[in-house]
């Protein structure tokens, strides 16, 4: 799973910043296997900096990262995948 062609929508790539949707990436990537289909990513300022709460369902899986930001945001996405390819997208999107 998720090691296949990656997409986004056009609501990803006009409110994500390209080095956080990299570091989504890079996260579901480093997941061990077995992966849920469906991995979710909220993001938040605390303070100055992007906090991005990682999780997904089966197998459980939560982890929290805090990164230096100019311009932290607020957003919920997902990535989901389907065996021939990976989508993420913002949750208004779903």
């Amino acid at each position: 799973m998720f090691d296949n062609s990656r997409y986004l929508t056009c609501g990803v790539d006009s409110t994500i910043p390209i080095e956080l949707q990299l570091f989504m990436w890079e996260c579901v990537e480093r997941l061990p296997e077995p992966k849920d289909y469906l991995q979710v990513f909220e993001l938040k300022p605390v303070g100055n900096l992007q906090c991005i709460t990682h999780t997904s369902e089966e197998p459980e899986y939560r982890m929290e990262y805090l990164l230096p930001s100019d311009d932290p945001i607020t957003e919920k996405l997902y990535v989901i995948d389907d065996d021939s390819h990976s989508t993420m997208l913002l949750s208004s999107e779903y």
